[in-house]
């Protein structure tokens, strides 16, 4: 299981890779556009910023799950499993944030959140069964 929650952490990690790059190198481009609706240049420009931000959030909480992983297929599971939860937790966490305060964004908060809910409980019932 432990295996299964690392490999699932890998890809929720590459999913907010993904995620980093539309907010933060893309913002305001087609696939942004797509993803987060249309904006005008203006809203665009007023925006920029704080999707910049929130793209190294998500690319930050990427890295953490994927050391976490790396760590814990290496056989270093007590500090691999801690960092891997904590990075899908956190994604996990904030993925709840927006299915409960937005319900225009549900769909888009059960994508984000998928895949670190399902490397959370692998990971979780791996501990358990050690």
């Amino acid at each position: 299981m432990l295996i299964l929650g690392s490999v699932l952490a890998l890809a929720a990690a590459a999913l907010h890779v993904v995620i980093f790059r539309v907010e933060s190198l893309a913002w305001g481009g087609p696939q942004a556009q797509k993803v987060f609706g249309a904006q005008s240049p203006e809203e665009i420009a007023a925006t920029r910023s704080l999707a910049f931000n929130q793209g190294f959030y998500n690319l930050f909480l990427a890295v953490l799950a994927a050391l976490g992983a790396a760590l814990v297929l290496a056989g270093g599971v007590t500090v691999g499993a801690t960092l891997s939860l904590a990075g899908t937790g956190s994604m996990l966490a904030a993925a709840t944030v927006l299915l409960l305060s937005s319900p225009a964004h549900r769909a888009a908060a059960v994508k984000q959140g998928g895949l670190p809910l399902l490397a959370v409980l692998a990971t979780v019932l791996g501990l358990l069964l050690r």
